[in-house]
């Protein structure tokens, strides 16, 4: 069964006056919606509460392992909890808890949360369907969550959803979250659970039209300081028109977090699950296309990474990573843009990170999060001339040596493509650099880690760097595609310039050509055969 769309037109019900905080005379929802959001006004999580409590068709259970019942709570606190919870459990025991949910692997996960509202959902519809199903919206909210225990050692954090139907009788829909809590005292951080859990409840059920603004207002009254969302994912009839991508790209942008990840399927990742005590391998790139130089570097930096003593026997995870800014880098976010380099990356099998962390040493840390094993990470000559550039320490006490300090503890390597001579001379006008501009070289020399000259003041700590092995040189690359840069293939693409394809892989200008990414507007027989639309016509989420 479709859901109905606002009309415009609400029944009249007793509801809450936002302004006072108290339980005021009737007036009509509509006239709430215009008080609480047109006017601005940033409704606390008692406000939000109230509201669900008096809004008559909304009923359902909460189920909360971890952290005491804090969202349940605030629905009890605001008033009129009887109008919407059925059932309120928490089933802290193990037993307890694996005889109602059954096993999983971990409490604190996405399976543990998916269990919870399987059974409760099933057990909310089977038993009050028949007596007031008609007139009722159910919902299930369930939380898995581990605050910080007495030794203060261990991951805050935990798994959110509610499973929701928009109309009575309707199919139900489903937003599921991962949070990180980062208040360092377990009451704080009880207290922060229950808002978000308020928000996500309050958002699902008012918001669910405007995703983005849902996604937003999941830090009301907290503020990302407090709370981080790495992962988010709706699903369900109300969603349908929805790329859960771009709904996780949007979580960067409103700064609820600093990094997501994509797998090769186009699926949202957690990335504590996939990075959890693995050696990790990362590419930097625009991938804007994807080109056989930037395949090329990811093989010959992985051969060596595996056979670097620290990482043999180990489960290595490898990641191509766009920084927000690369993304930004011709204004405003092209929603259709960063999907195409998503898409491509994903076509030949690689998983994604999209990250606001523009220096290497806030990316590497973001790993220490989930690992102690190594880091490498793959970069071109160019970008190895980049770390070098002082102007981005500008911020740190310590400067340049502070940001390598921090970029190169506990086992972090960088794994260094070389550059051919002509193209380095570009780069060095293009850029207007001054600190590398002394160097030349005859042609066909290859410039590479061990032969690159940055800033002679720095020339000493470099030396250190390379004797050391914090830096190596990639070996076993193609030297035929030396020349290849993203950049140029972008702009035969555009020009029409059929060149362009023998500097990606054959996958990838199949599918450039097939979706008409990029700019790319001719018509090809793939097009025709597989019925692509122009672009600009089709409907890539909200």
């Amino acid at each position: 069964m479709k859901s109905k769309r606002w009309t415009g037109q609400w029944p009249k019900r007793s509801v809450p006056n936002f302004a006072s905080d108290r339980l005021a005379v009737p007036f009509t929802a509509q006239e709430t919606i215009l008080t609480g959001m047109n006017a601005k006004e940033l409704l606390t999580a008692t406000q939000k509460a109230r509201r669900i409590n008096v809004d008559a068709p909304i009923y359902g259970t909460f189920a909360e392992i971890g952290a005491g019942q804090e969202v349940a709570r605030e629905f009890f606190h605001a008033g009129g909890a009887s109008g919407t919870i059925a059932k309120s459990i928490s089933a802290y025991d193990m037993v307890f808890s694996d005889a109602i949910y059954g096993k999983s692997p971990r409490y604190v996960s996405r399976e543990r949360l998916n269990l919870m509202l399987d059974h409760e959902y099933e057990l909310l519809v089977e038993r009050l369907s028949g007596i007031r199903g008609v007139r009722t919206n159910f919902f299930v909210f369930a939380d898995t969550v581990a605050t910080s225990n007495h030794q203060g050692g261990n991951e805050a954090h935990g798994w959110l959803g509610i499973r929701f139907q928009a109309e009575p009788l309707g199919e139900p829909s489903e937003i599921v979250l991962h949070v990180r809590m980062w208040d360092k005292d377990s009451v704080l951080q009880q207290q922060a659970l229950g808002i978000v859990g308020v928000n996500l409840i309050y958002g699902a059920l008012y918001l669910r039209a405007d995703p983005r603004q849902l996604i937003e207002s999941l830090q009301d009254n907290l503020g990302t300081d407090r709370i981080e969302v790495d992962m988010l994912r709706f699903s369900g009839h109300c969603f349908e028109t929805i790329d859960n991508r771009l709904m996780a790209l949007h979580l960067v942008e409103c700064k609820l977090t600093n990094a997501v990840m994509f797998g090769p399927q186009g699926e949202v990742l957690q990335p504590s699950e996939i990075l959890h005590k693995k050696a990790i391998l990362v590419e930097r790139g625009s991938f804007r296309p994807v080109t056989h130089v930037n395949v090329d570097m990811i093989a010959c930096a992985t051969a060596q990474f595996v056979q670097e003593s620290p990482v043999k026997g180990k489960e290595v995870v490898v990641l191509m990573e766009i920084t927000m800014n690369n993304l930004l880098a011709e204004g405003a976010l092209d929603a259709r843009d960063f999907l195409s380099r998503v898409d491509l990356l994903a076509d030949i099998g690689f998983t994604v990170l999209i990250s606001n962390y523009s220096e290497y040493y806030r990316l590497t840390s973001y790993f220490r999060r989930y690992t102690k094993e190594m880091i490498g990470v793959a970069i071109g000559i160019n970008n190895l001339l980049e770390i070098f550039n002082e102007k981005y320490y500008e911020n740190l006490e310590g400067g340049i040596l502070e940001s390598f300090g921090r970029l190169f503890r506990n086992a972090v390597k960088l794994y260094v493509y070389p550059m051919s001579s002509e193209a380095y001379d570009r780069y060095i006008v293009e850029s207007s650099r001054t600190g590398a501009s002394a160097q030349s070289a005859p042609p066909n020399v290859l410039i590479t880690a061990k032969n690159v000259r940055v800033a002679d003041r720095l020339a000493s700590l470099y030396a250190h760097l390379l004797d050391n092995r914090f830096i190596d040189s990639i070996v076993g690359f193609d030297p035929n595609i030396l020349g290849i840069f993203s950049r140029d293939a972008l702009k035969k693409i555009r020009a029409n310039d059929l060149l362009w394809e023998n500097m990606v892989p054959a996958t990838i200008a199949l599918a450039i050509k097939r979706r008409g990414l990029f700019g790319h507007t001719s018509t090809s027989p793939a097009a025709a055969e597989f019925g692509v639309p122009a672009i600009g016509a089709t409907d890539i989420g909200v």
